[in-house]
């Protein structure tokens, strides 16, 4: 790659030249982005894998505007209108819209009515009416008067088609009306007033008059409004003053001084028809475009978010689980497995309507409690799941049986696919889905990687954003949780094991294959001996594979083979092993770090080997713990304004977070409701899967809506759930947020707004 893209690169994210040359040459040698980020610490300068993420997507991006230069060097070379002085622009531009506007006026083009009066013989008359020289207009026109030409009107017009497009394809014309719509342009959208009253144009309403600047409008607006004109009840648009668009446009291309009849007011005429005609349409397009892309960005963004900590919620861990696939008419399907997730029973039990079959559902739970020795119950959260939760929290088991609400989202999915139907092809789909609403409460991660990650329910306008960006993105949160949690080499399954760092779905089948032949791996050296297993995979891969039983502790942790070596020369050094090393902190707190450093292991790596060697194999995801609905709330008429209740935060939008709480529809708390203070990113205030408190505010049962406030309202009991890159806070005002003013009597201490929270702390600096 080019030095001054590297340059470009570097100033954009304000990183080291070093550091986007090393991820350049290792992202080309085929290094994954959790491997760089884990294991190549000193190469990046100790870059997260978002940021190594960025500098991956830089490259991209280039590399993709090396291959447009070309193929717009080669037309216009074809053309023969290629001049060194073009060729140097062309090769010194580094912005993909700069590029098209340079290749614009060689483009090939469909006819246009500038191209119909070029071959009528009018651009000399463009061009004698652009230069504004002296002398008549009119007079200058009748000489073009032909066959195809009857009058000077006419040859005018045509003289100004032709201007009017040279001006449209001007860089500079372009750059302004440009930086206008960038700076001025609002979005506006009104409903057709032939679909004004059909009910399903209702859920566009906010939209049916509607008007707000373009930069100030969020994404999941724009997505809305574009699906509304997208189904036909909406009309979206762009606009900016035209007056300022025009008056700029002719200080560029109008010499002043001249009367409107001369050529000057030719152009003049010429510049209002191009910027309506032409240049508002063309620039309106390239903003719908970028602002899609953006709010496809941001939604791609949330979405990814949501699901990093669906994928990284708390696991059960190695229990015997009881799941039900909860339902009224069809029964419930009952599943038991071991603590490994086998699965070793099914049956169907009918406790509700029109059954209503109670006490003989009760004795077949009780009765598979005592035969499995069931440890947990997971209750899918669907059709059914609150009366079948309550049911089962009703049953004395005569021992302690934790009991988990699963989110059973993508389930149904799961039990119709290939793979379902490949791990369970005896059993038919309803069994399918309780195993997999099991498992998912066994071990989500492990579960969730089987289903497509749009299936599972926690994206905002999904299906209208671009969908190859957010399948890669989404791939790519799916091979950052798994290589961050690290894989069980001997149970993993291959769906799991295709995302983990530099394996391919070949080579998991291989693995699997040769685990199934051989037995479980003794060590992770026996690696090598999988077919396709080259030395390359294996460095990529090995550090994020575990081995519980391994003989070497090492096997079972995040420290890669490649440094074993470091750690067995401090065991050496101390004088023991390398097991005694990581059972007594007295022994680490001997070591000397800056002895095992050297050119290819630094200061970061070692850092990292001692932190594993503290906790090796550790599981980063949180302890799981149990949860309950209010009891005396089962369906949104039980709801009251002013109301507080539990609940679990089930989705995060850029608008606020819906909440479940119990009663089959969830909830949202706007995020002006989210917190005390202000809230710019609901990801600042919950995670996915949190417990929460909330207040009723509104309950609309015709809409199926319900208004919830998280003000003042402490978390429900036990931590945040799930994973995610920043610490989960729940309800009202949370720390490190400012100051706090302590109120009289027995009101309340307020949160202090940013301003005062600035201003308290020039005031200490004074004191």
């Amino acid at each position: 790659m080019e030095s001054t893209y590297i340059q470009k690169i570097a100033e954009k994210l304000s990183l080291s030249l070093k550091q986007i040359n090393n991820v350049h040459g290792l992202h080309a040698e085929g290094a994954t982005i959790p491997f760089m980020a884990r294991y190549r610490k000193e190469a990046t300068g100790n870059l997260d894998e978002v940021q190594i993420n960025d500098v991956v997507e830089q490259i991209k991006y280039f590399s993709e505007l090396d291959k447009r230069k070309e193929t717009v060097l080669k037309t216009i070379e074809g053309l023969g209108k290629l001049t060194p002085e073009l060729k140097e622009r062309i090769d010194s531009c580094y912005d993909a819209t700069e590029l098209e506007d340079i290749y614009l006026p060689y483009k090939p083009k469909r006819k246009t009515r500038a191209t119909t009066a070029i071959e009528k013989g009018l651009e000399p008359l463009a061009k004698f009416l652009f230069e504004q020289g002296a002398g008549d207009p009119g007079e200058e026109a009748a000489k073009f008067l032909n066959d195809q030409v009857k009058d000077t009107k006419e040859a005018l017009q045509g003289a100004r088609d032709i201007i009017a497009e040279w001006i449209s394809e001007n860089e500079q014309a372009r750059g302004k009306v440009r930086q206008l719509f960038n700076e001025n342009a609002a979005l506006s959208s009104k409903v057709l007033a032939s679909k004004k009253d059909e009910e399903e144009a209702q859920k566009y309403r906010d939209y049916f008059e509607f008007n707000e600047p373009l930069a100030a409008c969020p994404s999941h607006r724009i997505l809305a409004i574009r699906r509304g004109e997208k189904e036909g009840y909406l009309i979206m648009d762009l606009n900016i003053d035209k007056q300022t668009a025009v008056d700029d446009l002719e200080r560029i291309f109008v010499k002043p001084g001249q009367g409107a009849t001369s050529a000057a007011g030719e152009v003049k005429k010429a510049v209002e028809d191009s910027f309506d005609r032409l240049l508002k349409s063309s620039i309106e397009n390239e903003f719908r475009l970028i602002s899609k892309n953006r709010a496809d960005e941001e939604a791609i963004r949330v979405f990814a978010e949501n699901l990093r900590q669906l994928l990284l919620a708390s696991p059960l861990g190695s229990k015997r689980i009881l799941a039900l696939d909860p339902g009224f008419r069809t029964g419930c399907k009952v599943i038991c497995m071991d603590a490994q997730g086998t699965f070793l029973h099914n049956s169907t039990i009918y406790p509700h309507p029109p059954q209503h079959e109670v006490q003989a559902s009760t004795a077949e739970l009780r009765r598979l409690v005592d035969k499995y020795d069931i440890e947990a119950i997971a209750v899918g959260n669907g059709t059914a799941g609150r009366e079948t939760e309550q049911l089962v929290r009703g049953i004395d088991f005569g021992k302690r049986v934790s009991i988990f609400m699963v989110n059973e989202s993508g389930a149904s999915i799961y039990s119709a696919s290939e793979t379902a139907r490949e791990e369970f092809p005896d059993q038919d789909v309803t069994v399918r889905g309780a195993i997999s609403i099991g498992r998912r409460l066994l071990d989500p991660l492990s579960e969730l990687v089987k289903i497509d990650p749009k299936s599972i329910g926690v994206g905002q306008y999904q299906h209208d954003v671009n969908q190859n960006k957010l399948k890669e993105e989404l791939d790519r949160v799916v091979e950052s949780c798994v290589n961050h949690v690290g894989v069980d080499l001997n149970t993993a399954s291959k769906h799991l094991l295709t995302y983990v760092s530099g394996l391919s779905a070949t080579l998991a089948k291989n693995i699997v294959e040769y685990r199934t032949k051989n037995g479980a791996f003794a060590n992770r050296e026996e690696l090598k001996k999988v077919s396709l297993m080259g030395p390359k995979t294996f460095e990529q891969c090995a550090g994020f594979l575990r081995i519980r039983e391994a003989s070497n502790p090492l096997d079972n942790s995040a420290v890669h083979p490649e440094t074993y070596s470091v750690v067995e020369a401090m065991a050496g050094d101390l004088g023991c092993t390398v097991t005694d090393l990581i059972q007594q902190s007295e022994l680490r707190k001997k070591v000397v770090k800056k002895k095992y450093v050297t050119e290819k292991v630094g200061e970061f790596t070692i850092d990292d080997i001692m932190k594993e060697l503290e906790k090796p194999g550790r599981d980063p995801r949180s302890v799981i713990e149990e949860f309950r609905f209010e009891e005396t709330i089962k369906t949104m008429e039980d709801l009251k304004q002013g109301m507080t209740v539990p609940g679990i935060v089930t989705n995060i939008t850029n608008f606020g977070v819906f909440v479940d709480i119990g009663v089959k529809q969830d909830g949202l708390v706007h995020i002006s409701q989210l917190s005390n203070t202000y809230v710019s990113d609901p990801n600042e205030v919950v995670k996915l899967q949190q417990k929460v408190m909330v207040t009723v505010m509104e309950v609309d049962i015709a809409r199926k809506r319900i208004s919830l406030s998280m003000k003042g309202n402490k978390p429900a009991a036990g931590k945040p759930q799930g994973g995610g890159q920043r610490p989960a806070q729940g309800g009202g005002h949370h720390p490190g947020k400012g100051p706090v003013v302590k109120g009289g009597g027995d009101k309340a201490d307020k949160p202090l707004d940013p301003f005062q929270a600035k201003l308290a702390e020039l005031k200490k600096k004074f004191k």
